[in-house]
């Protein structure tokens, strides 16, 4: 899935709280020039649109800063908010198309239903609902398929086990475990 969203640069001595006073959100992108990042400001309405579809880590983003320095895809980051407000404090994106791979969280979606929970009474556990993977960014899966038909009780799917799409490699451990089976309780 790809959004898009404009913005414009703020000067560094730009009060925050005026701005989103003002109904704009301060926001940062960083990853185009090394180190150092850009300043912007993005429409209030605009980003609460984008954010009830971009997830952090994952959805490409054409953003483009029409009085500045960049236009490019780029991938949500940080979103912060207010602690009891549910206001958009700041966003950050950081520049991907530069990169020549990004590491992202793909969410994970179980199909099937296990044979521990068909013939065994067991209950499916979910023990990780994403996972993070290194890979080029034009080819960020939405999400990965885990398989769980063939499970019986107390076996489970381990991090390594899951198929990953051409070009797409694990980060981190691949030990742990993503689903498990468990036994169902006896009546007694």
């Amino acid at each position: 899935m790809k959004l898009s969203i404009a913005g414009t640069t703020r000067t560094p001595n730009t009060n925050p709280r005026a701005l989103r006073r003002s109904g704009r959100i301060p926001a940062t992108v960083y990853g185009h020039k090394g180190a150092e990042s850009t300043a912007i400001s993005l429409d209030g309405k605009e980003t609460i649109a984008l954010l009830r579809q971009a997830k952090v880590n994952n959805t490409m983003i054409d953003l483009s800063v029409s009085d500045g320095d960049f236009k490019g895809v780029a991938i949500l980051r940080e979103v912060q908010m207010h602690p009891y407000k549910n206001d958009i404090y700041h966003l950050s994106f950081f520049a991907i198309g530069s990169q020549s791979s990004v590491e992202v969280d793909i969410p994970l979606h179980f199909t099937g239903v296990p044979v521990g929970v068909k013939v065994g009474g067991g209950s499916v556990e979910v023990l990780m609902n994403q996972i993070k993977v290194s890979c080029p960014p034009n080819s960020i899966p939405e999400s990965l398929e885990v398989d769980i038909t063939n499970l019986n009780v107390g076996k489970g799917i381990h991090v390594g086990d899951i198929a990953l799409p051409e070009g797409v490699t694990l980060v981190g451990d691949a030990t742990p475990l993503v689903v498990n089976i468990m036994a169902g309780r006896n009546k007694g």
